[in-house]
């Protein structure tokens, strides 16, 4: 991990150049769910490969761009895509992107993901709000000596996403009369997707719906002191008994019809948290 520091650094260099305001919200980007950085006002957009030390994305949907600008005027950084474990990288290098986010400047971070609905009273197109986590990656972020320039050796996992948020995003969503479930995301590493047994088990450890990112980010950013608000798009229901097999197409296209549902709820985060900075 000692090498972390001077590698954000660079990354923050590089973004500096292109984009001079501060950020304040950064936005990490599921599958499928790229369409919001339409509704930026784009001042810069960076490919990842120009970045130093991010990695090239290969997720299906994941264009793999960091795009700077606002949103309801708040300066932002959006991620267009993310890593994945799955894609053969470390958890030190997939949540490199947190800690820069940390570094430009940013207090809030919104991660979205697309995800299987493990919960009966979910539906294929719902939106949940993340209200905890259970990691079943095999492997955690923060193994290794720990940078005190960079957080605490062992950070408190009680408020991952942070509870005050979780109330307000809840109130955004009535406000615009969208329906949003509160549960618990667990995170697997796949690629493959789950047996009707591990879909049992799943639900049985308590999970509402299963994807394979998110937890490694959200770990970072209470590591680095950053209030994450997790949002997943259900885009397939995980029932043992009544189970079907995936499509990725579909998933993408599920994705894609909640997308103004999940823009109207960011949003309107990010303008709650502008009004709480102006206040």
């Amino acid at each position: 991990m000692l090498d972390l520091y001077d590698k954000i650094q660079e990354a923050c260099a590089k973004i500096r150049h292109e984009f001079s305001d501060k950020p304040r919200v950064g936005i990490i980007l599921g599958t499928g769910l790229g369409n919001i950085v339409e509704e930026l006002e784009v001042e810069a957009a960076l490919d990842y490969e120009d970045i130093p030390h991010f990695l090239t994305s290969t997720a299906t949907s994941h264009r793999g761009r960091l795009v700077c600008g606002r949103l309801a005027g708040v300066p932002v950084v959006a991620m267009e895509g993310r890593f994945h474990l799955y894609e053969g990288h470390s958890l030190k290098d997939i949540t490199l992107p947190v800690r820069v986010f940390k570094e430009l400047g940013v207090e809030l971070m919104i991660v979205s993901n697309a995800c299987g609905g493990l919960n009966p009273y979910f539906n294929a197109g719902d939106l949940m709000v993340i209200e905890d986590q259970i990691n079943l990656l095999g492997d955690n972020p923060l193994i290794g000596i720990n940078d005190d320039r960079l957080g605490p050796r062992f950070p408190d996992m009680c408020e991952p996403y942070d509870q005050s948020w979780i109330d307000r995003t809840i109130k955004i969503a009535r406000e615009r009369e969208i329906d949003l479930h509160k549960g618990v995301f667990v995170a697997v590493a796949g690629p493959n997707l789950e047996t009707r047994a591990e879909y049992r088990f799943l639900r049985m450890i308590g999970a509402d719906v299963v994807g394979m990112s998110t937890v490694p980010e959200a770990i970072v950013a209470v590591h680095c002191g950053l209030k994450t608000v997790g949002l997943s798009v259900i885009t397939d229901m995980c029932l043992p008994d009544a189970l079907k097999p995936s499509n990725v197409d579909e998933i993408i296209a599920i994705a894609n019809q909640a997308t103004p549902k999940l823009i109207a709820v960011v949003e309107g985060i990010v303008r709650e948290f502008n009004h709480t900075r102006m206040a």
